[in-house]
């Protein structure tokens, strides 16, 4: 069964040991970070902000970072064989490596982690230019995903020291993504609790959700899910691990494809979802389709909303209230040839909850994608 826990997070007895102010980058091992900005920026609205390789200095590497609202992506591949990031794609095709967390002190989030049980992955480190420093630590989680510290207080260069200015002769206009939501991790069979714990224990952060087998689940497969947030709730990551069904569900479907745990989809805020999603659409991004009939008793389920039930279903865009309001939202397909990460656009007008109403309907669809590609 589903519980929401409503406890206001600031108003934890314990101190919040790890602050931390929002999502300052996500990186991600790609096949060919040019091209791969280049997708972004058009399919995406992203608008090229810095760049580093070859021409920076760097002979391991290439990456390429975007930009849009408070979101930026870094798209990174490797300019020689045999190396770590060329195993990482090799093994896990195109997906995200990094979560990098904005603090206010990476050197105190590195040392309060680590004392806490997590496994290093970058000791405190200076980096500087002629725009200042920045510090950065890491430590490991789920599959080979690292969260990262950024402590940019005394920087104000492009992004990061090494990098500069990416300025590509055409720029595509945004439409009006705003900051990330949440991100959602996929681990293995009988894992989720163990990392919900890494959560509690390590980071300081709370469950604000579960989910089990009942809530998500159809007639041929399931799955559960817990959301740890931390103290201020900017930071949002859902959890899933598999449950047992009649075929192959889609957390295992990404486990094979991924080959492990690791970071299955985005959520990224809009204020305008219907102007974002058909923008999106115009520019050849594919979402899954729930079927018509989802629309027949849309509002008698979630009551007066504001957009134009039409609208809605020519879109394919999903509707959900809780206590505190009502959102809307919408999942592409994989963006890369594995399917393992996609994107969820998301439009919340006062409701906080996940879209629980919505699992159903989303989930038949997505086994609906699974039956053509032959995995269910």
């Amino acid at each position: 069964m589903e519980t929401i826990h409503q406890q206001d997070l600031l108003d934890r007895n314990s101190v919040d040991f790890l602050p931390i102010n929002g999502t300052d980058y996500i990186e991600l091992y790609v096949g060919n970070a040019l091209q791969s900005a280049h997708y972004f920026q058009q399919a995406f609205g992203f608008q090229p902000l810095a760049m580093a390789g070859l021409e920076t200095g760097l002979a391991d590497r290439e990456s390429f970072v975007v930009v849009q609202g408070k979101i930026r992506l870094v798209l990174t591949s490797p300019l020689h064989g045999g190396t770590a990031i060329g195993a990482h794609i090799d093994r896990h095709g195109d997906g995200v490596q990094a979560i990098a967390l904005w603090v206010d002190d990476a050197t105190s989030a590195y040392e309060e982690t680590v004392k806490r049980g997590a496994e290093p992955y970058m000791t405190p480190r200076k980096e500087q230019d002629d725009a200042g420093a920045v510090v950065r630590s890491g430590i490991h989680t789920y599959g080979e995903t690292v969260h990262l510290f950024v402590e940019r207080k005394d920087y104000h260069g492009v992004f990061l020291p090494g990098y500069v200015a990416w300025q590509p002769a055409s720029i595509p206009e945004d439409i009006g993504l705003k900051y990330i939501d949440h991100m959602v991790g996929n681990v293995g069979w009988n894992e989720m609790d163990t990392w919900v714990k890494f959560y509690e224990r390590v980071m300081g952060f709370n469950t604000i959700a579960t989910f089990d087998d009942q809530d998500i689940s159809t007639d041929y497969t399931a799955l559960m899910s817990k959301v740890m947030s931390n103290g201020n709730g900017r930071i949002k990551f859902p959890i899933n691990e598999p449950a047992k069904g009649k075929r192959k569900s889609q957390v295992e479907e990404y486990l094979d494809f991924y080959d492990g745990p690791g970071v299955q989809h985005i959520a990224v805020a809009t204020d305008h979802i219907l102007d974002t999603v058909r923008q999106l659409r115009d520019r050849g991004v594919s979402f899954l389709q729930v079927p018509a009939t989802y629309y027949d008793q849309l509002l008698e389920r979630v009551g007066m909303i504001d957009e134009d039930l039409h609208d809605l279903r020519e879109l394919g865009i999903l509707v959900d209230r809780d206590d505190e309001g009502y959102l809307l939202q919408i999942f592409t397909q994989p963006i890369v040839p594995r399917p393992t990460l996609f994107f969820e656009i998301i439009q919340r007008k006062g409701a906080r909850s996940f879209g629980k109403g919505n699992f159903k309907a989303l989930f038949e669809a997505i086994e609906r994608a699974q039956m053509l590609r032959g995995t269910l």
